[in-house]
């Protein structure tokens, strides 16, 4: 039995090394944001000060591990053998969680995932424990209230309610620091930061100081070290703090300024890179316990039970856990470098960082949201309600206050560095990392494991509120992103105590088989969303690549355009001829498939043409004139993937609904167009591959032919509805097909007649 148990605690260590790394995946890009979306930094110097951060951070973590052994349920209520059941549940369905939502790129919460897991297993063995009874109904009264035995619903409803109340106050404080900071050094704030950048750094390190160093000391490894004088370190802090903190704003602010004299050092820059580290202590210190806290009580619980000599596990009372332990150092330090190494060489987190990012961008463009009514409700209201008060605010007043929320220089700035323009300013960016910080600290050193997910991502939408980069073009969708990303959080709470409910029953019933059974599924979905997230990565790259804004010239122009061009038609082609025999043939998974790859070449048509105005912005004032055909051509190639897609989707829902299928004389008609379509354009890419532009008059003669054999087909089944009353929905598809088939053929030739322009007015320009 010993040996099964043995087991189990190796599974439970290798369960939190891969919670390490799909943890880490998903909560650190929240303190990486801020300084990669400023391009405060080189990537690497930034992952560097990040990864020192996790490392110092992770030896603060002590004190928060008492949350895992008894901050949800009352350890001395349970067995041994129970309290391994829920640790295992815990662990698996955190795994599975997790990788689920990094896959996806949404950022949940680690601390909501861990806290609403332990409450669903331990309430899952809670309620076993007590239907096991034979007297479940004592005098008429259930004993199901005896779960509060179990439960510790006080303290789990003050982790709960302080994780919800953080997402208030970091927004809250999030914006009205931002907006009194902007209001100060405006977005053109160089000669500002000249006269008080130094403050501002001193303030904003010194309250790093204070919450990291001081606050954050309680509990730690470090806090009962003994000075030289024989006084504990933290009683010093404790009866020094007003001293330490004049002592560092003097110091900081000093030296900033002197740093800012004689090396033009700059100060946001560094706030900036020193916030980061911060908030990666802050992480490591504060979330370290949502990825080791489970197997380390775990390996507790299993120390207690071997020490006792041929003691049963399902007798042996866990209140060893009661009591506080000391986490060894060296396991704290090991976890710090997992994180560090996944930090690295996260493709996911990189996913995660995408969505941040986005939704926090000071300039417009393709947005990765749609409008919600919800979103245009809040939107009207606020527009409403800021018409009122400007009323009211005296002109004056208005006109001063907007002058410092003009981010027009920022714009152009961003304009001007194209690709690698930052998503937002460095002052934003501080203010992101030094609020994040605070409240972040603040919470780990009242041990209250509030959500870092929560405080980062609510502290920058907060600050994009304050300045203004949820304008009127982008708002609808930036605040759907955001009400979607919390709608998540909530889906993490619900599925994690459900689905650690349902782990805890199954390994109570299914005993080690269970375990196996489990841990072979957990095994199959990383896999599969490895698998997922390696085709969105791919798919991701494409499209990066379709909307990279470079510094467009004629040449560049014209390559991007001729390379569009021959791809999509390629695709079209392809996915043509599939829909067409998909149909024929009657074929369900050919068209669902060609359905699926229709809409994905509609969305990379759609996103060439979003991204039209970033392009024409970029482009020389000689260029404009051959921008004209750029746009042009990106018309012709939106509207014949439009036509595709009228023609797989109702092909598809034909077959889907099973109704009847094309009958003989139909299905040789269409094999007779596709072959004559394939011949168009096939013959249109090699005229764009050669340069051959004499080749169009044949192009155009096969569109004749293909528009004449279009219209005889269309008098052919009109015929046949007249005369033998053809199947309607089958009619309907067909006669749709024709429909759709006569504008590709339009367009087709259009996009090489507007090519050849191009080119020539390119050649023309050189």
């Amino acid at each position: 039995m010993e040996n099964l148990y043995i087991v189990l605690v190796v599974v439970l260590f290798a369960l939190a090394i891969s919670d390490l790394i799909v943890g880490v995946s998903n909560d650190a890009v929240n303190f990486l944001n801020s300084a990669i979306g400023s391009k405060a930094a080189p990537f690497k110097l930034i992952m560097i000060i990040a990864a020192i951060g996790i490392i110092v951070g992770a030896t603060f973590s002590t004190g928060m591990m008492e949350v895992a052994r008894k901050g949800i349920f009352h350890p001395e209520n349970f067995f041994f053998s129970e309290i391994m059941i829920i640790f295992l549940a815990v662990m698996i369905t955190d795994v599975i969680l997790l990788d689920l939502f990094n896959t996806f790129g949404m950022p949940t919460s680690t601390t909501v995932s861990i806290v609403f897991e332990l409450l669903g297993g331990a309430v899952a063995v809670a309620l076993i424990k007590v239907s096991n009874d034979s007297q479940i109904v004592v005098d008429g009264v259930s004993r199901l209230g005896e779960m509060a035995d179990y439960i510790n619903s006080e303290r789990a409803l003050l982790i709960i309610s302080g994780i919800l109340l953080s997402v208030v106050i970091a927004f809250t404080v999030g914006a009205i620091v931002q907006w009194i900071t902007r209001l100060i050094f405006s977005f053109s704030y160089k000669k500002s930061l000249r006269y008080y950048g130094a403050i501002f750094g001193g303030i904003a390190i010194t309250s790093i100081t204070y919450f990291i160093l001081i606050k954050g000391l309680k509990g730690s490894t470090y806090a009962s070290y003994e000075l030289a004088n024989g006084e504990i370190l933290k009683d010093w802090v404790k009866n020094n703090t007003g001293q330490i903190l004049l002592v560092s704003f003097l110091a900081w602010a000093i030296l900033l300024q002197i740093l800012q004299w004689i090396f033009k050092l700059n100060i946001l820059k560094t706030i900036v890179l020193v916030g980061t580290f911060a908030l990666a202590m802050a992480f490591a210190g504060n979330d370290l316990v949502n990825f080791i806290g489970v197997p380390l009580a775990g390996y507790e619980s299993f120390k207690a039970f071997i020490a006792e000599p041929g003691a049963n596990p399902d007798l042996f009372s866990m209140a060893v856990l009661q009591g506080k332990v000391k986490t060894p150092t060296l396991f704290l330090l090991i976890a710090g470098l997992i994180m560090v190494v996944t930090l690295w060489t996260s493709k996911k987190a990189r996913s995660v960082v995408k969505t941040e990012l986005n939704l926090s961008r000071q300039d417009e463009g393709s947005e990765r949201f749609g409008s919600s009514f919800l979103a245009r409700s809040l939107v009207r209201s606020s527009s409403n309600f800021s018409s009122g008060i400007s009323r009211i605010i005296p002109l004056s007043i208005t006109k001063g206050v907007s002058k410092k929320f003009d981010s027009s220089s920022f714009n152009e700035y961003q304009r001007s560095l194209g690709n690698n323009a930052p998503e937002f300013d460095m002052l934003r960016a501080s203010v992101n990392l030094v609020v994040a910080s605070i409240l972040i600290s603040l919470a780990t050193s009242m041990k209250l494991p509030l959500s870092t997910t929560y405080v980062t991502f609510m502290v920058a939408m907060g600050t994009s509120l304050a300045d203004q980069a949820w304008g009127r073009e982008s708002a609808v969708y930036r605040i759907t992103g955001v009400l979607s990303v919390i709608g998540g959080w909530f889906l993490t709470a619900f599925s994690a105590f459900t689905v650690a409910f349902v782990m805890a029953n199954l390994i109570s019933y299914g005993g080690i088989y269970a375990i196996v059974v489990l841990i072979l599924i957990a095994l199959f979905v990383v896999y599969r969303t490895h698998i997922i997230h390696k085709r969105k990565t791919k798919k991701a790259k494409k499209i990066s690549e379709l909307s990279e804004e470079i510094e467009i010239k004629d040449e560049s122009i014209l390559q991007r355009c001729t390379n569009n061009i021959i791809e999509t038609l390629g695709s079209i082609s392809t996915l043509y001829n599939s829909t067409l025999e998909g149909l024929i043939n009657f074929d369900r998974k050919k068209l669902k498939n060609a359905d699926k790859a229709v809409l994905e070449l509609n969305k990379e048509a759609k996103l060439l043409k979003d991204n039209i105005p970033g392009t024409i912005r970029k482009l020389r004032l000689d260029s404009v004139e051959t921008g004209y055909y750029y746009v042009q051509v990106l018309d012709y190639l939106r509207e014949i993937a439009h036509c595709l897609t009228f023609i797989s989707k109702p092909a598809f829902t034909h077959i889907d609904n099973n109704h009847k299928p094309l009958i003989n004389i139909q299905k040789e008609e269409l094999k007779e167009l596709s072959l004559k379509m394939s011949e168009l354009i096939l013959l249109v890419i090699e005229i764009l591959k050669t340069k051959d532009f004499d080749k169009i008059n044949d192009a155009i003669n096969i569109q004749h032919e293909l528009l004449n054999l279009n219209d005889n087909f269309r008098k052919a089944q009109l015929k046949r509805i007249k005369k033998d009353g053809a199947s309607t929905k089958t009619s309907l598809v067909y006669i749709g097909i024709l429909h759709e088939s006569h504008s590709i053929v339009l367009y087709v030739i259009n996009l090489i007649k507007s090519h050849r322009d191009f080119i020539s007015l390119t050649n023309s320009n050189s």
